[in-house]
């Protein structure tokens, strides 16, 4: 058990997920994003500085700025409106917590895709398809589709997510609630890349979660951030080649060129990588936001 999940012993039930961690309060759950990283689904042994805070902080203004388009667990990131019990916990939990509804997780991971990169990039290098989709047209590496793709894949808490078809999404539960979600996801995509390539960022793919309460479906976990998200510099942009970015992809590329497997246990992150990761991580969340997060 890691450090931060004591840190609040007034509450009975907790859990750990790969960053961030989970009290249990009622009908309500408080998040707390850690600073712990973790890539090709291992957990690595050294933090990103501040993380957290700058992962919650986009979070949640992504969450007050799309409920239009479908509704949110989010209820509140300010202490104050917290439970009171927690208030003596503010060090601890302001800048880096969220309180959200506790819903029922749907466990799919809805990725979203405007562009070829990636493990898509990959997939269609080797066999013409992307999420088991052929692919008709002949592209380059980072150029962008016609239309955005949806490519689900499963969710799970331990080992490697496994990307599925979208064909196979659909078996796995009702007809229309895939396709609610499926269309969600891809309107939550469309709409956070026109805002952002007004300020010189390309949203080149990114993925969402959802829960539900009764027959309401809620975007929940983490939405639009470095962590779930790959952010190119529109400056930098050309087809066939991988642009520079300002989100996880840094620290994957590093992992690729020592040769790490994939396997556990993590490998250690050099300071530069780590002190590199935080600079993108914040200077893409000052962009996003327009306000510098002062840390």
């Amino acid at each position: 058990m890691h450090e931060e999940i004591s840190k609040l012993p007034i509450v009975k039930y907790s859990r750990q997920g790969k960053v961030r961690d989970i009290y249990e309060l009622g009908d309500t759950l408080l998040l707390v994003t850690s600073d712990r990283i973790s890539a090709f689904d291992v957990v690595f042994p050294e933090p990103i500085p501040d993380k957290g805070k700058i992962l919650n902080s986009i979070s949640a203004h992504f969450f007050k700025s799309t409920q239009h388009i479908v509704p949110n667990h989010f209820i509140s990131d300010d202490v104050d409106e917290y439970p009171t019990e927690l208030h003596a916990y503010r060090d601890y939990l302001a800048g880096r917590s969220m309180l959200v509804r506790k819903t029922r997780v749907i466990p799919f991971e809805c990725i979203v895709r405007g562009y070829i990169s990636g493990s898509a990039w990959s997939e269609y290098a080797k066999t013409n398809t992307i999420g088991k989709m052929l692919i008709a047209e002949e592209m380059q590496e980072s150029q962008k589709f016609m239309h955005p793709l949806f490519t689900p894949s499963t969710k799970v808490d331990d080992g490697h997510d496994e990307n599925i078809s979208y064909r196979e999404f659909l078996s796995r539960m009702d007809e229309k609630l895939a396709v609610f979600i499926r269309d969600r996801s891809v309107e939550l995509y469309n709409h956070a890349h026109e805002i952002l390539l007004k300020h010189g960022i390309i949203l080149a793919d990114t993925k969402f979660e959802y829960g539900s309460i009764g027959n309401q479906i809620y975007l929940i976990d983490e939405v639009l951030t470095p962590d779930s998200s790959r952010f190119w510099a529109l400056e930098d942009y050309q087809i066939g080649t991988s642009p520079n970015s300002y989100d996880k992809q840094y620290i994957r590329d590093y992992l690729l060129s020592i040769g790490w497997d994939k396997q556990p246990p993590a490998p250690s992150l050099p300071a530069d990588v780590i002190a590199k990761t935080r600079e993108k991580y914040l200077a893409v969340h000052n962009i996003i936001t327009s306000e510098e997060l002062y840390i």
